[in-house]
């Protein structure tokens, strides 16, 4: 029997009186690759904040791997990357890596970690420069190469390839297969329909809120009989 790494029920959040998430049921089995799309707004980042516990409920359960969200237990197999990373500008890209990790009671390994910055194409001499003198791109791959040398059994990465070139973003996918190919789960959030096409292998789209499709890419774009993932969006959301 699949084991369910995320599982969302009846999820509400209202910010005063304006409902963000309006009843959300979603599940995501261990070893997916899923993703989560919508338009500003549609309560995708409110979702994750909701999961991450970084904001209570109105109502409904989260579980992570079957604990409840809100014990911190729960949370020890997952990674997070938020979508708009803005690490401490006095550090430098090497302490950045380490206090990460040692947060999470793990050592910095410097061999694993030169291959994780080969693997996103950061070059190595970022890590003795201070985050103060980052662009948008290189302060993305390195809270990449901080969140997977965590080694988790889940990955929720809110936008990961915001901010990313081209050669970067096609690395990045590796990478992230390489995860599922290696038993994790890889939750993302984006608003490149292609590549929740190219990589997932079920997507969800949420609107206003609520939850308007679930299924495979090929699923959404035969049930709204559309040639392309964006066609098949535009159908859903209207």
């Amino acid at each position: 029997m699949t084991e369910t790494a995320l599982c969302f029920q009846q999820v509400v959040k209202r910010y005063g009186q304006a409902g963000v998430l309006q009843g959300v049921d979603l599940a995501v089995q261990a070893g997916e690759c899923f993703g989560l799309v919508g338009v500003n707004g549609a309560g995708k980042t409110s979702l994750i904040k909701c999961l991450l516990d970084f904001c209570a409920l109105d109502g409904g359960e989260i579980a992570i791997f079957g604990q409840p969200h809100d014990r911190p237990a729960s949370r020890a197999p997952l990674g997070f990357l938020p979508e708009r990373l803005t690490p401490p500008y006095y550090l430098t890209g090497a302490d950045f890596i380490k206090y990460l990790l040692t947060l999470q009671g793990l050592k910095v390994d410097a061999t694993a970690v030169a291959a994780m910055l080969a693997a996103l194409d950061l070059d190595p001499a970022a890590l003795k420069k201070t985050v103060r003198h980052y662009s948008k791109g290189m302060t993305q791959k390195l809270g990449l190469a901080a969140c997977l040398l965590s080694n988790k059994r889940l990955y929720v990465l809110d936008e990961p390839m915001s901010g990313l070139d081209p050669k970067a973003r096609a690395l990045l996918k590796q990478q992230l297969r390489a995860l599922q190919q290696r038993g994790s789960t890889v939750f993302f959030t984006s608003h490149a329909l292609a590549d929740v096409d190219e990589l997932c292998d079920r997507m969800a789209i949420l609107h206003d809120g609520a939850i308007r499709f679930t299924g495979t890419p090929a699923e959404c774009r035969a049930h709204y009989g559309a040639e392309t993932l964006e066609q098949a969006f535009l159908a859903c959301i209207a």
